[in-house]
């Protein structure tokens, strides 16, 4: 809906007061996408209140494209992107992937995007997060319910060219430090990564290399204290383990790589 000017200013002034760093934005968005006034008034009131601006339009940006969140689900950081861009840059033009953890698909989908013949196979432990990833991904992609690869059919052993497993890292104990919008409203499970917060890496990095194919890599997102740990994970399982920094997205993602013999 399109707003007069004085009553766009008079919800980035209640936006910005609520806390919005980035009223302006946030005002022109709900307005855009809102139906009414009723709607819009709705909306602008649970945003204040603290409520994702993404659950309340239904939808995250990330890369460049609009993925599909429920409320709860994961919302994509753009630091993730600098996980895509990794994966992107070694896989096959016809690569087929596994988005584990997917989420809503944000990963899988902007892979896709640049890797327009790629196959894109999704799992998430979370039926909302299993939802999204569904309306997230073109028809064709296959995305299951289930932990971890325990949702994967087994016939894809072997099969991975590209597994991307944006798990939870967030150690338990920090999950209280976490921006309100985070720890309120996400799923706890989207978030809590145990006890040192590496505890769903090390069952991926016990497990990645009977999904890879040869030559095949995996990659995850961890803090800069994380990585270094991370990556003997999976060293000790057998695939050749290195981390990366991005100053660009402020990321560090640990890749490793099975061999080819």
């Amino acid at each position: 809906m399109r707003l007069a000017d004085e009553y766009l200013a008079a919800i980035v002034v209640r936006l910005r007061t609520s806390g919005s760093v980035f009223a302006e934005e946030e005002a022109t968005l709900l307005g855009a996408e809102a139906s009414d006034a009723d709607q819009l008034e709705n909306w602008v009131h649970q945003r204040c209140a603290g409520t994702p601006l993404e659950y309340l339009v239904g939808w995250a940006e990330f890369a460049g494209l609009r993925a599909h969140v429920e409320p709860g689900v994961f919302v994509p950081r753009h630091r993730t992107e600098f996980l895509v861009r990794e994966a992107i840059g070694r896989a096959p033009a016809d690569a087929r992937a596994l988005d584990l953890c997917c989420g809503s698909g944000a990963l899988g989908a902007a892979l896709l995007a640049a890797l327009p013949q790629a196959t894109i196979v999704a799992a998430d432990i979370d039926p909302a997060a299993v939802r999204s990833a569904r309306l997230t991904l073109p028809n064709g992609s296959r995305v299951y319910e289930g932990d971890l690869f325990g949702a994967i059919p087994a016939e894809l052993h072997g099969s991975f060219d590209v597994i991307l497993a944006n798990t939870p890292y967030v150690p338990t104990d920090a999950i209280a430090l976490m921006p309100p919008e985070a720890r309120e409203h996400e799923a706890r499970w989207a978030l809590d990564g145990g006890g040192d917060g590496l505890e769903l890496q090390r069952r991926v990095a016990a497990e990645a290399s009977t999904w890879l194919a040869p030559g095949g890599w995996v990659y995850l997102e961890a803090s800069d204290d994380q990585a270094p740990v991370s990556a003997e994970f999976f060293t000790t399982a057998g695939l050749e383990a290195r981390v990366d920094y991005s100053e660009e997205f402020e990321s560090t993602v640990v890749s490793a790589r099975l061999p080819l013999a």
